[in-house]
Parts: structure tokens; C-alpha cells; sequence
């Protein structure tokens, strides 16, 4: 029988009960435990950090009914005869709120919920910092040494990166805040907080000395996403029923689902899947995005439109120190740090104190395509257009490949773009693209130059290229001066055996509009 898949669901308790898909991490969590006192783990979100912070949780209290069957059981049993009093905060959950006041308020309530699970005798008068030491001196007092489990620790600082003073307000409170852990760490046992960034002034990095930041960790690499090996192992029953529904064979169906989820590494050398995107997958039994809609911090797109990327690709084997995420201010970390931190980079390889950075796979190549469509060039309307476009390229119509270019350009603001180029329209389109699904190669090396675009199905070669007139009387001179270079491109490709269509686009700056010229060779 098949178990149910956990969808959306982060609850330890919840999955073990409901007898839910459960991929066993508690041996990397043990592991964790018997080393150290105070950990920090950076994740993207919808990766498994809220369920990993539910686990532990479980684990402190001492449920041992829900361990049975896993690697921490013996652990969880003897746990359960002296259990933990916990704090449990996930601050991403605090609700909307506009200002540092609505903010404190949100927070103190959460932290009142504590106060009466616990029955504790703590008025809700003073700061929040303060209250938080007297329910750790009070758990201490009653029960003992207190587990704290901080979840998203970042998310309201992050909330606010297009209001920089805002986020500094809201930081300078949190620093305090977090500040209490270290002041009365003589009366905590353990200490685990998430988060997708690490900026050093919120006060947890500096305040602790001790506290171990895992996230590159070799140990802990597979401590949240699936192996290769979990998932052929757990999914099993999932993967011969989703062979069967849509006729791909056993083999076809884990390479695709490789190429598309699998790829994450956050050591250089262990890859990892994205579990919400493959429990969605096996629930629709289709191949989509669906970690976009549902993981995308709100955070990512605000700052990248303040830092217009002019084509995606210069993350593509992106080099840098091995501490690039390490900042101590939000305003000044890197585009790639927080791409990285979001999800969107990865590492592949890891030399020394240098690091390289890609896009781990297609659904997060997808996924930087619909951000940069939406963040860099305000088109919102990219899947209608994909379709579109995926339907004239597969017929080799290239008057409406261009048509629809066209429309793609007229939601533009022009004043966001006032330096553009052939690189800049290019760019655009192979962005349009890769909405498509259709397979494109941006600039391939030939014997006899590298062709702006090239586009091949089994039976016909699609060969574009590119050019740029500042003004539409020099339209005609680029157009032909094209023609044979675009020739020459197709030579190379006659082997092939296919039928070739080469079109040359030029982009008239002065009309902001493409105009095509096609040959069928």
C-alpha cells in the first residue's frame, strides 16, 4: 500500500501519526546532538528545516512512540525518562505587520503562548527580551535545562529588504533579543536555529562564540533534502506506480527526475533533491515548477530589482570565496549570496577556499527565468507567451517568433532599461526561451563562428541571429551584412542532415521593436 505523501506538511508528529512518507534523518540529528551544544543551519525554504526543528522537538520530549522504527529510537527512549522543557519559536510566523511596533507586539504574544503552555507565573509588561529570559529562568527552575529551537530567524529582517530602515529597526530589536540566549546560556541544554541567510550584526553570530554554523558542513550535507539513494529507496512503490501511469520506463523516469530536482549541494560534493518538489511531483505524476510559487521569498524579488541581472547566465559557474555568504549587514551582501541562500545557486565544486556556483537543475533554471521575467523586465504574462512561442519555434515561423518578441517588449518600461543592447534583447529571448522547454544552445561554438542562437528538433535546425541598429536607417546594413554570416553558420551545421532555418533579428532601437529576415536552406 502506498504511503501517504507528507505535501506542505512539516509537523514530525503529524507524518508519524498519519503513517505519512517519512525519509529517516534522525541518525544525522543524533550525530548533531552528541557533538555540539549550539548549531546554525542555513536552507532554502520549503527544504526541511521547520520539519528537522519539529523532529528534534519530538525528540527532546521524549515521544518515543514515534520513533519506533527509526535510527534515534534507543536515544528517544531514555530521553523520554527526563525530558526537556522547549522554546520553540518559528518567526516566520508571527503574522503581516508593517512596523517595529506592530512587530514587538506580534512577538510578544507568541512568546505568551509559551507562557501558558508552560503555566508560568510571567506578566506580558516588559520587553520582549526580558520575558524571554524570565520563561528560560522559570522552565530552568520547574523542569530543568531548556531546549530552544528558533525556526526562519531571519525572515522579519528579510521581509523588509526594500525598506532599509525598517529592517535595521527590526534588527537592532532582534539583536537584543537573540542576545538573551548567550546571557543565560548556563541554563540551556541545546540550541538550534534556521534560517536562508547569515548576516552577523542580528547579533546570534556574534553574541555566540560557540555557535556552529553546519550549513557547508560535510557531515550534515544530506541533513535535509533526499540522497539518491532515499529516494529510489522510500519512493520505490511511488516510482513503479508513476512508470505505469505515464509509460516511461523505471530507468527513463529516475533520470528525468534527476535532471530535473536532484542537484543541490550544499558541500560541493553530496547532491541532494528538493523534497517539496518530488512529493509534488509523484502526487500530480508530472514534471513542473513546482517550487517557484510556493518557496520564492518575497525578500529575493525586492532586491533583485534593485540589481538589474542583465542575462541570468552570469551565475553560471559563478566563482567565489568560500565565505561569500558571511555579511554582517543585509545591504551589503552579494547577489549570489542571496541567490544561493534562496535556493537558486548551488555548489558544484569546492576547491581549497574557493567555491563554484550553477543552477543545480532544470526546475531552478526555470524558476530563475520566470523571477528574472518578472523582477527584471516586468512581464508577467510569460507562460502564455512560452506556449505561444514554443508552438512558432516548433513550426519554424519565424514572423511569429518575432511577432511575439514584440509583444513581450511593449510591457517594458523603458526608462528601467535605458542602455539596451543586442546582449540585453538577446538576453531576453533566450529567457522568453526557456519558458518553452525547448531545448537552445546560446552561442555554440562552430567551425566558422558561434551563432547567436540555435534551436534543433530531430528534423530541422533553427539558427538565429542577432542584431542591433541604433537607428532605423541602419535596419537594412544590419540585415545584410547578417545575411552571410548567418549562411556560413548554417554550413556548419549541414552534416547534420537536417533542414535548416536561419533568420537574422534586428532589433531597431529607435522603434524598440525587432524586425526579422529568414532563409530556408
Amino acid at each position: 500500500m502506498l504511503q501517504v505523501l507528507p505535501i506542505g506538511e512539516q509537523n514530525f508528529e503529524k507524518i508519524r501519526q498519519n503513517n505519512s512518507l517519512y525519509i529517516d534523518k534522525t541518525k544525522q540529528i543524533l550525530q548533531m546532538l552528541k557533538k555540539g551544544t549550539y548549531y546554525f543551519l542555513s536552507r532554502p525554504r520549503r527544504f526541511g528545516k521547520s520539519l528537522t526543528i519539529s523532529t528534534l522537538e519530538a525528540m527532546f520530549q521524549g515521544n518515543a512512540e514515534l520513533f519506533k522504527g527509526l535510527y534515534a529510537e534507543e536515544w528517544v527512549k531514555e530521553q523520554a525518562n527526563h525530558p526537556n522543557p522547549i522554546i520553540k519559536l518559528d518567526m516566520s510566523g508571527l503574522g503581516d505587520f508593517v512596523n517595529i511596533k506592530e512587530f514587538k507586539s506580534s512577538l510578544k504574544d507568541y512568546i505568551g503562548e509559551i507562557i501558558e503552555d508552560y503555566n508560568l507565573n510571567i506578566e506580558l509588561k516588559e520587553t520582549a527580551s526580558r520575558i524571554l529570559a524570565k520563561i528560560i529562568r522559570e522552565l530552568y527552575k520547574k523542569f530543568g535545562l531548556v531546549v530552544v529551537l528558533i525556526d526562519e530567524y531571519d525572515f522579519p529582517i528579510t521581509e523588509f529588504i526594500d525598506d532599509m530602515e525598517k529592517a535595521n529597526n527590526i534588527r537592532k530589536f532582534l539583536r537584543s533579543f537573540y542576545g538573551i540566549l548567550k546571557t543565560y546560556s548556563k541554563y540551556l541544554r541545546f540550541v538550534f536555529i534556521t534560517g536562508i541567510s547569515k548576516f552577523s550584526k542580528v547579533g546570534i553570530f556574534s553574541g555566540f562564540n560557540n555557535l556552529k554554523d553546519i550549513s557547508i558542513d560535510k557531515k550534515y550535507s544530506d541533513i535535509v533534502g533526499y540522497t539518491q539513494k532515499e529516494l529510489e529507496n522510500n519512493f520505490s512503490e511511488w516510482i513503479e506506480k508513476t512508470s505505469e501511469e505515464i509509460s516511461m520506463n523505471k530507468e527513463e523516469l529516475l533520470k528525468k527526475i534527476k535532471y530535473y530536482y536532484d542537484g543541490f549541494s550544499f558541500d560541493g560534493i553530496t547532491k541532494v533533491y528538493n523534497p517539496f518538489s518530488v512529493l509534488n511531483f509523484f502526487d500530480e505524476g508530472e514534471f513542473g515548477n513546482y517550487w517557484y510559487n510556493s518557496a520564492t521569498p518575497s525578500f529575493l524579488a525586492k532586491y533583485l530589482k534593485k540589481h538589474k541581472i542583465k542575462d541570468q547566465k552570469e551565475f553560471t559557474n559563478k566563482k567565489v570565496s568560500i565565505d561569500f555568504t558571511n555579511s554582517r549587514e543585509i545591504e551589503n551582501a552579494s547577489v549570489e549570496s542571496f541567490l544561493y541562500q534562496a535556493g537558486y545557486l548551488t555548489i558544484v565544486k569546492r576547491e581549497g577556499n574557493m567555491i563554484t556556483l550553477d543552477y543545480p537543475n532544470e526546475e531552478v533554471r526555470s524558476s530563475m527565468t520566470q523571477l528574472s521575467l518578472d523582477s527584471f523586465y516586468n512581464i508577467t504574462d510569460y507562460m502564455n507567451l512560452g506556449y505561444e512561442l514554443w508552438e512558432a519555434t516548433k513550426n519554424a515561423d519565424i514572423k511569429k517568433i518575432v511577432d511575439i518578441f514584440n509583444e513581450a517588449l511593449k510591457p517594458i518600461p523603458y526608462d528601467d532599461y535605458p542602455n539596451r543592447g543586442e546582449f540585453w534583447y538577446r538576453s531576453l529571448f533566450m529567457m522568453l526561451l526557456y519558458t518553452t522547454r525547448l531545448l537552445a544552445f546560446p552561442e555554440p561554438h562552430t567551425f566558422d563562428g558561434r551563432p547567436d542562437i540555435v534551436i534543433p528538433f530531430d528534423d530541422r535546425l533553427i539558427i538565429l541571429e542577432f542584431k542591433f541598429a541604433k537607428t532605423s536607417s541602419e535596419v537594412d546594413k544590419k540585415l545584410e551584412r547578417a545575411e552571410d554570416q548567418v549562411a556560413h553558420y548554417a554550413e556548419s551545421y549541414k552534416l547534420a542532415g537536417k533542414e535548416i532555418v536561419t533568420a537574422v533579428i534586428v532589433i531597431d532601437n529607435e522603434k524598440k521593436q525587432a524586425i526579422s529576415y529568414q532563409q530556408n536552406l
